[in-house]
């Protein structure tokens, strides 16, 4: 039996082809048939192109269902599946592709279908095993050199089994879909849920509030960063008769708030399901569904995915070995070694702790922590006293350079109010040393394409705070 990811995703499409798979509003629906058609004649033209087992297939392009075609024609012929963020310039895009030597680079999915139209589908699926190299996730890069995480065959149909079985998903399901498709969000878990359910999917080009509202009464599942719930608890129109009937909502790809996660349960009864991924093994935690789903909490371990807190502690950097854990960083031998321990577990740089019982809570990166008067700082606890005060909407705390303490505590708020009302409310439920000692306000936080506040670009900002005159402070009332 082939390990090829195409194979099984193709053995649990329905078994009347003509159930619609892609449904986009104003558009008609394309069937589970169109779509398998459709992935044989892209499969076809690949091979036209040279496109043999092992060459990377680079994709900058526009979210379609096209580009989904050509995502599976990658797995069944065997080719490597490398997307890439539509938001990176010219300058980074060359670093990719001197890095992934593609043989193709794709731009326009949907031209590249209409160029396969005329092709005989080709209905041969590479026998490859499961260890075959799939896809390539260039990460974020914000602290260096993009990587590309290597995820075979098999990490991927793991982790596709395991959350399909996790989030109970059945061919009554209907998913909204309104993630990019340049990251594992929205091109493994979401999709590989739907595939192995013959299931339809609502199909949006990009998050909109008003869409999403207008396309919910049909979904029984969506899936979505924080700030797509955040945008929908501001529009008015999203009510309890909107959201109620709905199965199940997902979060991930950022911390959720606490307080996001309970204005959503009052608003439409309803407790987000969140759950803890990452490139380099697609999903890791979850909580469950069935069961209590704690604000602030990620789950348990999926099963098959092994944690530990590093050197044994309380709280620490969160290692993992399983089967979606991905092979290595594509031609970076030294960082993959780098980047295991000795008895194979994959050292993530998040840190947390796991519960008793094996609920898993997350305090931040490693990279964040900061060292204040050789005491170590967590972000993520000064953040969730900070986001409870009045006028704050939510806090990012880091560390600055400061000539007596080696760095100290800097919080960026986006929201409204008075730097030294901050400071001590925060003094009068934290240590001293935890406190920030700099509070600045923003309209809103920087936040990358999977809506992560981006840390690196707020610590360059803030570096010089207590070494002179810093970023212009603008308190409001």
């Amino acid at each position: 039996m082939t390990g090829n990811l195409y194979a099984l995703l193709a053995s649990r499409f329905p078994a009347d082809r003509s159930r619609p798979c892609f449904i986009e509003p104003g558009r008609p629906p394309i069937s589970y048939g169109e779509v398998e058609a459709g992935v044989g004649r892209l499969a076809s033209l690949l091979a036209s192109k040279g496109v043999a087992v092992g060459d990377r297939v680079v994709v900058q392009a526009a979210k379609c269902p096209e580009l989904v075609m050509l995502y599976l024609a990658c797995l069944q012929v065997g080719a490597v599946f490398t997307p890439l963020n539509t938001a990176y310039t010219g300058a980074e895009v060359a670093y990719f592709l001197e890095d992934a030597e593609p043989k193709l680079v794709v731009r326009d999915a949907a031209a590249l279908a209409r160029e396969a139209a005329s092709l005989p589908p080709s209905a041969e699926v590479h026998p490859c095993d499961a260890d075959a190299l799939a896809s390539i996730i260039y990460t974020s890069g914000t602290t260096g050199r993009s990587k590309g995480a290597m995820l075979s065959h098999g990490n991927l149909a793991a982790n596709a089994l395991a959350l399909h079985a996790a989030w109970g998903f059945t061919p009554d399901d209907v998913l909204l879909h309104a993630l990019p498709i340049f990251h594992v969000h929205g091109l493994f878990v979401a999709l590989h849920c739907a595939f192995l359910s013959g299931a339809p999917m609502i199909w949006l080009a990009k998050f909109d509030d008003q869409a999403v509202i207008e396309a919910l009464p049909g979904a029984t599942v969506m899936m979505g960063v924080p700030t797509f719930y955040v945008r929908l608890l501001e529009n008015p129109a999203f009510t309890r008769a909107v959201a109620g009937p709905r199965r199940l909502y997902i979060c991930g790809s950022a911390p959720l708030l606490e307080s996001t996660f309970e204005a959503f349960e009052a608003r439409t009864g309803h407790r987000i399901l969140e759950r803890y991924g990452m490139s380099e093994a697609v999903i890791i935690t979850s909580n469950p569904l069935h069961g209590d789903r704690i604000p602030g909490s990620v789950g348990y371990p999926l099963p098959g995915v092994d944690l530990r807190i590093a050197g044994g502690e309380e709280t620490g950097v969160i290692q993992i070995k399983g089967p979606s854990v991905f092979g290595g960083y594509w031609r970076m031998p030294d960082r993959t070694r780098e980047e295991f321990t000795e008895d194979g577990f994959f050292i993530t740089g998040d840190v947390g702790r796991q519960d008793a019982d094996g609920r898993v809570w997350i305090s931040g990166r490693a990279k964040d922590l900061i060292i204040s008067g050789g005491f170590n700082v967590y972000p993520k606890e000064i953040e969730l006293v900070l986001d409870t005060l009045p006028g704050v909407i939510e806090s990012a705390v880091i560390g600055a350079a400061h000539p007596d303490f080696g760095e100290a505590v800097v919080a960026v708020i986006a929201g409204a109010g008075d730097e030294a009302t901050i400071i001590a409310a925060a003094r009068e439920r934290l240590a001293a040393f935890k406190a920030p000692k700099r509070v600045f306000f923003v309209e809103d936080l920087p936040r990358n394409a999977m809506g992560k506040v981006q840390k690196a670009a707020l610590r360059q900002a803030y570096a010089e705070v207590f070494a002179g005159p810093g970023p212009h402070q603008r308190s409001r009332s």
